[in-house]
């Protein structure tokens, strides 16, 4: 047997279910057949054209297009399943021109022969030029059907001629009820996923997950196996699920700190809290506890920058540029001629007008980054650079401000799911009284253009 050649799929082979048993959750929970695939219903719902190909066995070539955990691979699993040709499943990671040739040679002859090969390239982006011409004969001769699976844009990363042979489908990332529901699933199914392991967990942690895997199923997956893994168990064999065990699946490689003493600390905060409250001298002070104590001066100038956008911010933008500029004149006068940059520096701070606008309304962009799906880029927001994206809607809708007299639109920025957010709210201090009464014009001028509509 050549080592190309296609294998049927037993599930039944009793050595392929010990390797199952062993594989990770996300392989083991890949659905088997069309209707128990999750999501990509614009593509693959009731129907729409992929799915008639994928039932009738009726394929063409296709580049399927989506970010990791979309379900491109499982898609093509379940087309092996489906298919009555010979299913051949190709690394772009680990084969060549060689391999590639061996196997179309093969393919050829089974062509002769009346027989039809299928060939799933994973991560097909990672064939250079010469790799991908080489299927192009044989797609263009129909010796082959190609399916080739892509994170990246197939506009840049597949070649033109071998582009135009082959349908591309965008495939989209996993909404947080679809993850929550391939999650119900793996907890729940006793043959592939974690049924027989008693799991209590709550809605609202399935959720957590759904959310934090941002619409990446194998992520979800992931996390719950981990977090399985490591739970502790009742008296009844139980395995309970808590929020700390997801947070440390969630975040355990972010978990490293400075082990620094407490007085390092105790003094940053000082002088940070003496500059929020506009002490002049206490700043004063405590800067010089820090630096005559033989504080490192670079990670005391950071700190003043940190201070400057968190407790000033747009009140009086100059402030950065005078932390910017004694920063630099530490790293050119060296210490201790530095050490009056740095005062100059901190005393400014104290004594500007303060706004904390900037800092809450990035906190809360944060959370919303964090806790809320990170829906894509609308795409009237995008640019299209190829015609294939000009025909997937890039660009559609946008409206050019500079071609207004008033330089402004009413046209939404934010994506559909935080369209009503307000993150950034300027204070009556400094600058930000000019910004305030700026976004309150901008805001009546919308309201008026949507009133006369």
């Amino acid at each position: 047997m050549s080592l190309f050649e296609p294998t049927p799929i037993d599930p039944s082979d009793s050595a392929m279910q010990r390797v199952a048993a062993s594989s990770p959750l996300a392989d083991r929970m890949r659905p088997e057949t069309i209707e128990d695939y999750i999501g990509q219903l614009h593509i693959l719902g009731p129907g729409k054209p992929l799915r008639h190909q994928i039932e009738r066995d009726e394929l063409g070539s296709m580049i399927l297009w989506g970010p990791p955990g979309s379900g491109k691979t499982t898609l093509a699993t379940i087309v092996a399943r489906k298919t009555r040709s010979d299913f051949l499943r190709f690394s772009a990671v680990l084969s060549g021109i060689k391999e590639i040739k061996e196997v179309m040679a093969a393919a050829e002859k089974s062509r002769h022969y009346g027989r039809r090969t299928v060939v799933f390239v994973d991560e097909i982006h990672r064939f250079n030029k010469a790799q991908q011409d080489a299927f192009l004969p044989y797609v263009e001769r129909g010796d082959i059907v190609l399916i080739g699976a892509t994170t990246e844009n197939p506009s840049f990363e597949v070649n033109a001629a071998l582009l135009s042979r082959a349908k591309v489908y965008m495939l989209s990332a996993l909404s947080t009820d679809e993850v929550q529901t391939l999650l119900r699933r793996a907890i729940t199914d006793p043959k592939r996923g974690l049924g027989t392991q008693a799991i209590e967990i709550s809605d609202d942690l399935l959720r957590q997950i759904a959310v934090f895997s941002n619409g990446d199923a194998r992520a979800a997956y992931n996390t719950l196996e981990t977090s399985v893994a490591a739970a502790a168990r009742d008296a009844e064999g139980h395995a309970i699920i808590t929020e700390t065990l997801i947070e440390d699946a969630i975040q355990r490689k972010m978990l490293l700190y400075d082990k620094s003493g407490e007085e390092h600390y105790n003094l940053i905060s000082a002088l940070h809290k003496s500059v929020r409250n506009s002490d002049a001298s206490a700043t004063l002070y405590w800067l010089g506890r820090m630096l005559e104590a033989g504080e490192d001066p670079t990670y005391v100038a950071r700190r003043i920058l940190r201070m400057a956008s968190e407790d000033i911010g747009m009140a009086d933008p100059n402030a950065l540029s005078v932390t910017v500029a004694a920063m630099q004149a530490v790293h050119f006068l060296g210490m201790p001629e530095g050490n009056l940059a740095l005062a100059e520096a901190a005393v400014y701070l104290a004594l500007a007008p303060k706004s904390n606008a900037l800092y809450v309304g990035y906190s809360e962009v944060a959370r919303d980054a964090q806790e809320t799906m990170a829906e894509p880029v609308p795409l009237h927001l995008r640019n299209a650079v190829t015609g294939m994206m000009a025909n997937f809607g890039y660009g559609k809708g946008y409206q050019y401000a500079h071609n207004s007299e008033q330089k402004l639109t009413d046209m939404q920025c934010l994506p559909e799911n935080l369209k009503d957010r307000q993150y950034f709210r300027p204070t009556d201090q400094g600058l930000e009284k000019r910004l305030k009464e700026k976004m309150q014009a901008i805001e009546e001028w919308k309201k008026k253009q949507a009133g006369g509509k």
